[in-house]
């Protein structure tokens, strides 16, 4: 079976581990390509690769200044994937909710034992 592009679209895209990490980076602003190498340890050929894909779905936008290329996150870009993850915010809300009673009761419990126990 073939393999998907990970061009094809943003969810692609961030579905690799180091992408995300690049892209935490450039939510704290705009960075040359040196400045991601030195910053996330990578190789500068894999730190590019990365860029390549993240400029190819438009989740990063670059400018020259002087002989660097600055990159900077294309936060519009990222809308289609909140939105869509936002879609199950209720389902998790309502197992942190249940988790919460859980933990409470066995809170409970336990200050109960302790308080027998003397």
């Amino acid at each position: 079976m073939a393999r998907a592009a990970t061009t094809t679209d943003a969810f692609n895209a961030v579905a690799e581990p180091r992408r995300r990490q690049i892209l935490d980076v450039l939510a704290d602003g705009e960075r040359s390509v040196n400045d991601l190498v030195m910053l996330l340890g990578l190789a500068q050929p894999l730190v590019s690769k990365h860029l390549r894909v993240l400029r190819e779905v438009e989740l990063v936008e670059v400018r020259d200044e002087g002989r660097q290329r600055m990159y900077r996150l294309n936060g519009h870009s990222l809308k289609p994937i909140y939105d869509w993850v936002k879609n199950y915010e209720q389902s998790w809300s309502q197992r942190f909710d249940r988790l919460d009673v859980v933990l409470e009761e066995l809170k409970e419990r336990e200050d109960g034992d302790d308080g027998g126990n003397e």
